[in-house]
């Protein structure tokens, strides 16, 4: 069998992961994204990270795998999260510019600690 391109050059054999249209995101969903505890942890690590530099597994949350990836996937589908394969990781950047355009200031209410 003859590698793919993308299999010789070293890509990941897992699908890219599927991003949420912002346009078509109703706000019941981010508001579900971002009310759950461990979301809000991930969210707020990418808002204190550069873009890009935190890859899936670096997140200190006291889930498994399988439910991380599932916390991920949410985030996505609210529009908050962006993910890139590199490699073997799965590395990730918070849409702020993107999500506080479609629902201003709830990102920021949402990181706050009040």
């Amino acid at each position: 069998m003859t590698p793919t391109p993308e299999r010789a050059a070293g890509a990941s054999h897992r699908a890219a992961p599927l991003h949420a249209d912002l346009d078509q995101v109703p706000l019941e969903t981010a508001l579900l994204a971002l009310a759950d505890p461990v979301r809000r942890t991930i969210v707020r690590t990418l808002a204190n990270a550069a873009d890009w530099e935190r890859a899936c597994g670096s997140f200190d949350v006291p889930v498994t795998k399988a439910t991380l990836s599932r916390h991920f996937a949410i985030l996505r589908e609210a529009g908050l999260l962006e993910q890139r394969d590199a490699g073997p990781k799965r590395l990730n950047r918070l849409r702020r510019p993107e999500f506080e355009a479609r629902f201003p200031g709830l990102l920021e209410l949402a990181l706050s600690d009040r």
